[in-house]
C-alpha cells in the first residue's frame, strides 16, 4: 500500500506538509478509523509571522479591552504602508548576487555567528581503602604446614644448557657495535658542531666586517650630508651678504641722487634764512649803516633847524620893515 505525501509552502510564507494517515494496529478498539479525507497539516512556525522571535518588551501591545480608535489604526496602517515601500525600494537598490555560471546554483549558507558546545561527561567515582601498619615478623612462625610430597632434585652439568663463550659472542658483537657506531655519531656531532662553530665565527667575523663598512659608509654620509648643509648655509650667507651690499649700494645711490638736489635746495633755503652770511657785509648792514643813517639825520636836523632859525629871523626882520 502506497501513501501520497506532498509538502508545498503557503503564499504567506508558511511551509507545511500534509501525508495520508495510516491506521495504527490495535487501533479500531480505542479509536475510530480516520477517514480517507481526513489531512494533517505541519507547519513550520519559524517562519510564521504571527510568532514573535526576539525581545517584545519594547512593542507596543494594544490592549484587547479597550476599544481601538480608527484613527490611530489608520495611522500605523499608513506607517506600515511606508515602512514596506521604504524595505522594497532599499531591496531594489541593494547590490544583488550575479547570477551563477552555467551548470551551477546559488545555495542558502548559514554565515551567522553560533556557538556549539560539545560536553561528554564521563562518569568517575572516588574510591579509598586504608591498609594496616606492617606487622613485625615473628621469630617463630606461627604456623608450618605438614609436608606432603616427595623431594625430587635436577643436576645440570656444565655445559649442558648453553656455551657462554659462543652465546656471549653475538651480545658482545651487538654491544661493541653499538659503542661503536655511538662513538662515531658522537665523534661525528663534534665534527658537525667545529664546522657549525667554524661557520658561525666565519659568518661572524663577515658581519662584523659588514656592520663596520656600514659604519663607515654611514659616517661618510653624515660627514657628506654636514659639507653639504655647510655648503649651503656658506652659499646661504654669501647670498644674504650680496644682497646686503646691493640694497647698501642702491640705498647710496639713491642718497647720493636724492642729495645732489637737496643739498643746494638747503644751503639756499638757510642763506635765505640768514644762517649763512658775509662778517663784512653784515658788519656793514649791522653797524655802519646805521651809524651812517644816524650821521645823515643828525646833519638833515642840524640843517633843518638853521633853515628854520633863518626862516624865522627873515619873518621878524620883514615884520619890522
Amino acid at each position: 500500500m502506497a501513501f501520497v505525501s506532498h509538502s508545498h509552502r503557503d503564499p504567506n510564507g508558511t511551509y507545511t506538509f500534509s501525508s495520508r494517515p495510516r491506521p495504527v494496529e490495535n487501533r479500531s478498539k480505542y479509536r475510530e478509523p480516520p477517514s480517507e479525507q481526513t489531512h494533517s497539516n505541519y507547519g513550520n512556525i519559524m517562519y510564521d509571522r504571527r510568532v514573535v522571535r526576539g525581545n517584545t518588551y519594547a512593542q507596543h501591545i494594544i490592549p484587547t479591552t479597550a476599544q481601538p480608535d480608527p484613527a490611530e489604526i489608520q495611522r500605523q496602517q499608513e506607517l506600515r504602508r511606508r515602512a514596506i515601500a521604504r524595505k522594497r525600494a532599499r531591496e531594489e537598490f541593494r547590490p544583488k548576487t550575479p547570477e551563477a555560471l552555467q551548470g551551477r546554483k546559488h545555495i542558502d549558507v548559514q554565515t551567522d555567528l553560533y556557538l556549539e558546545e560539545l560536553s561528554d561527561i564521563i562518569v568517575a567515582t572516588d574510591i579509598e581503602c586504608q591498609t594496616d601498619a606492617f606487622l613485625d615478623k615473628p621469630a617463630t612462625p606461627l604456623f608450618i604446614p605438614a609436608k606432603s610430597g616427595k623431594d625430587v632434585e635436577t643436576q645440570i652439568e656444565e655445559g649442558e644448557l648453553f656455551d657462554f663463550d659462543m652465546e656471549v659472542q653475538p651480545v658482545l658483537e651487538v654491544l661493541v657495535g653499538k659503542t661503536i657506531e655511538q662513538s662515531l655519531v658522537e665523534v661525528m656531532e663534534e665534527e658537525e658542531l667545529a664546522s657549525l662553530r667554524a661557520q658561525q665565527r666565519a659568518f661572524e667575523e663577515l658581519r662584523n666586517n659588514e656592520l663596520a663598512e656600514v659604519h663607515r659608509l654611514q659616517e661618510q654620509e653624515r660627514r657628506h650630508t654636514e659639507e653639504k648643509e655647510r655648503r649651503i648655509a656658506q652659499q646661504k650667507e654669501v647670498l644674504k651678504k650680496e644682497k646686503e651690499t646691493a640694497e647698501k649700494i642702491a640705498a647710496r645711490a639713491y642718497t647720493q641722487q636724492y642729495l645732489a638736489d637737496l643739498l643746494p635746495a638747503v644751503f639756499t633755503s638757510l642763506r635765505s634764512h640768514g644762517y649763512f652770511y658775509d662778517p663784512v657785509e653784515k658788519d656793514i648792514e649791522t653797524n655802519f649803516f646805521p651809524w651812517l643813517m644816524a650821521e645823515v639825520n643828525n646833519s638833515l636836523q642840524k640843517r633843518y633847524a638853521a633853515r628854520e632859525l633863518l626862516d624865522s629871523k627873515r619873518i621878524h626882520f620883514n615884520t619890522l620893515n
